[in-house]
């Protein structure tokens, strides 16, 4: 009878040196991660070390939600992002209005204090600086190229829990969201991508990790409401603030509510709206009451533009409109009366 041996093998187990045993082999889990995830992994590595996170203190005074610190020095927290290699930061003006003192943290832990290089409330944003080495920019996208049902992700420091990322889809492109100044921010983007206090400032980036918008904003109430201002408005009020250290943008002085015409007088004057804005009232020593605009006229046109509400008026009262001379159509009674005025540069209060 012949008797079957088993051949065992003397090797050290893990196998010799070319010949990793399997219980050894390190887990390859990269069929597990599909297109969805690879995207936002991707996407959150690259702009991550650029978000930042800001800490503002405010005196003991402030009237703020914040939290008190040891020397009952108040602070709040929100986010932001680099922008340019010699650091430029932009974030929400809420997020630094009134601060007393701005410092801002890395993602690799360096602390910095910023300076504040300029804030719009209109369309709440800021620009922050700070110097220091090796920093790394977001890379700036491009408004017009989002679409509906787009990937985006999220990045900020949602309740101090920083560096938090969430991902969701563009909802909804070209809403207005009004800012605390009371003036509308056009072309804002409404997305799905979870905010919270805290997200404020940060950044709204693609599957490429291009910046395509700054998150500003959440409704409370709802879920997966939350807006974002475009990257293109962006763009402009950063420059204007690098520049002058504000945006520029033209007055008449008038304060107005949205009205409905009525239909005969729309029909007899061939007018292009049904609505208009009527004045409440005309601040003195202003372009309106220089023009000779009285309390009860119904606003209908500026510039050779038809403006049916306060916010389209607002839409066309830019920096370019201001020393020149412009026709405003308005309704007195029942007469269409056309005046000139010459809008002047508005002067924050």
């Amino acid at each position: 009878m012949k008797t079957a041996f088993l051949n065992v093998s003397h090797e050290p187990f893990g196998g010799t040196d070319g010949h990793r045993s399997a219980i050894t082999e390190p887990a390859d889990d990269s069929h597990v991660l599909d297109a969805y995830s690879r995207a936002v992994i991707n996407a959150a590595e690259a702009v991550s070390p650029s978000v930042v996170n800001i800490e503002v203190f405010h005196g003991p005074g402030a009237r703020r939600q914040v939290r008190h610190g040891p020397s009952q020095e108040m602070h709040a927290s929100g986010s932001g992002f680099v922008f340019t290699p010699d650091g430029f930061i932009m974030t929400n003006s809420h997020v630094v209005d009134g601060a007393e003192r701005i410092e801002v943290a890395l993602l690799d832990g360096r602390r910095y204090q910023a300076h504040r290089v300029g804030d719009d409330p209109d369309t709440d944003l800021a620009v922050l600086q700070i110097h220091a080495p090796n920093l790394v920019a977001a890379r700036l996208g491009d408004s017009r190229s989002i679409r509906v049902g787009q990937l985006v992700i999220a990045i900020g420091n949602p309740y101090g829990f920083e560096y938090s990322v969430t991902a969701g889809v563009v909802s909804a492109l070209g809403r207005s969201l009004r800012a605390g100044s009371g003036r509308l921010i056009d072309s804002v983007i409404q997305t799905d991508a979870a905010l919270n206090p805290g997200n404020s400032g940060g950044p709204l980036v693609t599957s490429k990790g291009e910046v395509i918008g700054v998150n500003t904003a959440v409704i409370l109430s709802a879920q997966g409401i939350c807006f974002s201002i475009a990257v293109d408005t962006a763009k402009f009020v950063a420059a204007s603030l690098i520049r002058e250290g504000r945006v520029r943008r033209s007055y008449i002085g008038v304060a107005g509510q949205d009205v409905q015409l009525h239909r005969r007088i729309v029909r007899h004057y061939g007018l292009a709206v049904e609505s208009g804005v009527r004045v409440l009232s005309v601040e003195k020593n202003s372009p309106a009451a220089w023009a000779g605009l009285k309390q009860g006229d119904v606003l209908v046109s500026f510039a050779g533009q038809a403006i049916a509400s306060i916010d389209e008026l607002h839409k066309l009262l830019t920096e370019e409109k201001v020393g020149m001379t412009f026709p405003l159509i308005t309704v007195r009674g029942t007469e269409k009366i056309t005046l000139d005025i010459v809008p002047v540069e508005f002067k924050s209060r």
